[in-house]
């Protein structure tokens, strides 16, 4: 097992009393459960996490916790002595702050404990739980999150491992395993086709005919290898706009779409037309008007938006969702492998967690037969008036040996059996075994 740094920060009694009921929770929302809307009246600007965090600890329930706020989530991360009544405070807390009603919100929050909420934070902070997948901005924002949580003494020993562990996880993943580096979405695989086309994107113009989700998120992975421009194009025009001044680009109807193609050179099609929105006449007009200069079509529209013999055209190059498939079975195993190195570190961070349970009653029993051990050899010294010192001193060191040897086995097979499932029946044998009384 690894060695966890023990770290400073509010080290409250309660916190330190590790053989009470203690629980990690992660409660939020994500854009895996709520739509922007809604994340949007629940982010938390950063400026504005330390009175949130002062928020938090008016609950006596709450024993560490720290807040994140993403665009894509909303999140508290918490030790705390009791589940329920923390959630309904949390609950009560979000909807408060943000003059919200808990209906309007708590259909789609998660309340994960124990090590699922280890696990969510570990795939957090790697990159696995993120839009996109395998994306770099949201370690910063996680170690942000925290640095604020520690400036406000809001953490302590459980959060602080928890957390520094949570980083080694993140760095681990990207440094052996090839997720930073891979398409593990169709769209994200998409843009990986485009990359090997054109190489670099910057100044690229990119289309989007339809304005559903996966446009958006196609259109998120294009801005972040720096596309030049967005066109959008969809029967809504309402829809359209809206999508093209989140990406600061610019709407078209549908009907104008095939006029503003000349001056794309990618391409992403996603509409719910029952029937071939483009032929493969319509894309040689097109590539013959861009004087045959290279244009990327993805087509991940079901049934397709374009005729699959258009990539017979010379510098059309189209691939449709079974080709885009391919690609991301082969860099999911890169996701697969991440998510097996998480799952040994998280049955390691939770054997350090299950091992401190026990320390209270380590501590009892040697306080306890270091008692015994001096008023002994009190006792017996005081009959022994010609001792000098220096056999007085060897006296207590011998008594001192025996007793770390007696207790060596017995607190050895302590922390071994900490981490199974009936491991705390191990100390209250010990507890009674030793008469400790419970304070």
């Amino acid at each position: 097992m690894p060695s966890f740094e023990f770290r400073s920060g509010n080290p409250k009694p309660e916190t330190q009393n590790c053989e009470s009921i203690m629980d990690i929770i992660v409660l939020g929302l994500s854009h895996k459960t709520a739509p922007l809307e809604l994340r949007e009246k629940l982010h938390i600007p950063e400026s504005d996490l330390p009175d949130a965090l002062e928020g938090l600890g008016a609950c006596g329930q709450i024993l560490e916790r720290m807040m994140l706020s993403t665009c894509n989530r909303v999140e508290a991360y918490a030790v705390v002595d009791e589940v329920e009544g923390t959630r309904r405070f949390l609950v009560e807390y979000l909807a408060e702050r943000n003059k919200l009603s808990p209906e309007d919100f708590e259909s789609s929050l998660y309340l994960l404990t124990a090590d699922q909420a280890v696990r969510h934070i570990f795939r957090v902070a790697s990159s696995l739980d993120a839009m996109v997948v395998g994306e770099s901005q949201i370690l910063g924002q996680v170690k942000a999150a925290y640095g604020t949580a520690l400036e406000r003494d809001a953490t302590g020993l459980i959060l602080n491992n928890l957390m520094e562990r949570a980083f080694h996880v993140a760095k681990r993943v990207r440094t052996e395993t090839g997720i930073a580096a891979s398409a593990v979405s169709v769209s994200s695989a998409a843009i990986e086709l485009a990359k090997k086309i054109f190489g670099d994107l910057r100044g690229r113009a990119v289309m989007l005919i339809g304005a559903g989700k996966m446009s958006e998120l196609s259109a998120k992975h294009l801005l972040a290898e720096g596309v030049g421009s967005v066109i959008v194009a969809n029967r809504n025009i309402t829809r359209a706009v809206e999508l093209a001044e989140r990406f600061s680009g610019r709407a078209v109807h549908y009907d104008a779409a095939r006029a503003e193609m000349v001056r794309a050179d990618i391409i992403i099609s996603s509409t719910g037309a029952p029937h071939q929105i483009l032929s493969k006449a319509d894309l040689q007009e097109i590539i013959l008007q861009r004087r045959n200069r290279p244009i990327f079509v993805i087509d991940i529209a079901v049934p397709r938006d374009i005729d699959p013999s258009a990539n017979e055209i010379d510098n059309v190059y189209l691939y449709d969702l079974d080709d885009l498939q391919g690609v991301v079975q082969a860099n999911l195993r890169e996701a697969d492998r991440a998510e097996v190195l998480i799952d040994r570190e998280v049955a390691q961070f939770t054997h350090w967690l299950e091992s401190l349970k026990v320390v209270p009653t380590i501590i009892a029993m040697r306080r306890k037969v270091e008692s015994i051990r001096e008023e002994e050899l009190e006792r017996v010294l005081a009959k022994l008036h010609d001792l000098s010192p220096e056999e007085r001193q060897a006296i207590s060191l011998l008594t001192s040996s025996i007793v770390n040897k007696i207790l060596h086995d017995p607190m050895t097979e302590l922390k071994r059996q900490s981490a199974q499932k009936d491991g705390h029946l191990y100390a209250n044998i010990l507890r009674r075994l030793f008469a400790i009384r419970d304070d």
